[in-house]
């Protein structure tokens, strides 16, 4: 952009989309995001309310459905709670495409929602104690991965394993990085390969049956830590707080949970193998207009190591 122009005024959902009838009035950068919200707290996929290769088709009836309850739900939270957004898709649904109507009993676990942003419930507990400090656990994972020069040198690296939407299937991904700062991710789904791809400054993403969209604003954060290959020396400088808040067990692992965060921004969950200094499990939060996405990634200690 030249020196003197402004910033051209970003589209619309319904100026970008077809038959937007809801969430039209939004940036269109927002639309996917949102979706992806739906298919987390419903634990579907996205044919689930829309025609495969004909997204803007109003031909199924849990679309039109979907429809009638953001209606709802922005009307609660406006007339209810000032506004705020304290009722979402998964206050309902929890995971179920169907919400459960009659109260659980035994086992069952209440789940709380997340919200602006509401840590998971590790980070409620209380304070940790007889725990290192966090500058301590993130300089022992540098050290872990062979010590700061070492992991400076890494130029590019490709990686396998699962993926999971919702409460769908595991499906085999690949991951290949090149730095600085540039990922692809290759997921084989059952009717095609999906294709993520970060360049460092911006992304896109391919579906089977679906147009190539660019990454939404609200995903670059996480596509950032996702293609930093030098993450674990750059964790200090892209975070301006670090706390030790508590101790978990992971996979047989006894894990120290470090909370990451920027004022203004979800925090990161940052679990750490409290033996080897690994990182275990990263979790995110991006931010949709009805709530927030959350993202975990689990990491294979014994390949990290090698």
């Amino acid at each position: 952009m030249m020196k003197g122009e402004t910033k051209p005024k970003p589209k619309t959902t319904q100026e970008a989309f077809k038959n937007i009838q809801v969430l039209k009035d939004l940036p269109s950068g927002q639309l996917i995001p949102a979706m992806q919200f739906i298919t987390a707290s419903l634990g579907v996929e996205c044919d689930f309310c829309h025609v495969r290769g004909a997204f803007d088709k109003d031909d199924k009836k849990p679309k039109q459905t979907a429809r009638k309850m953001m209606q709802m739900m922005f009307a609660l939270n406006q007339q209810d709670f000032d506004g705020r957004r304290e009722v979402t898709c998964y206050s309902c649904h929890r995971g179920a495409s169907k919400p459960v109507s009659i109260p659980m009993v035994g086992d069952a676990v209440a789940l709380e929602a997340m919200e602006d942003f509401a840590p998971s419930p590790a980070v409620q507990s209380n304070p940790a104690t007889h725990l290192p400090e966090a500058t301590e656990v993130l300089d022992k994972y540098v050290v872990a991965l062979g010590g700061a020069p070492a992991i400076e040198k890494i130029s590019s690296r490709i990686g396998s394993g699962k993926v999971t939407f919702a409460a769908g299937p595991a499906l085999p991904v690949q991951i290949a990085w090149k730095a600085p700062g540039k990922q692809i991710m290759t997921i084989h789904l059952p009717a095609g390969d999906s294709i993520t791809a970060w360049n460092g400054r911006t992304g896109w993403l391919s579906a089977p049956g679906a147009p190539v969209h660019e990454t939404s604003e609200a995903d670059f954060e996480g596509a950032r830590l996702d293609a930093d290959l030098q993450l674990p020396v750059h964790l200090k400088q892209m975070f301006s707080d670090f706390k030790v808040i508590d101790q978990e067990r992971i996979r047989d692992h006894d894990a120290v949970l470090v909370l990451a965060s920027n004022p203004g921004q979800s925090a990161l969950e940052l679990f750490f193998d409290k033996d080897s200094g690994l990182l275990l499990r990263q979790l995110r939060f991006s931010k949709s207009p009805l709530g927030l996405n959350p993202t975990r990634t689990d990491y294979d200690g014994s390949l990290l190591s090698g």
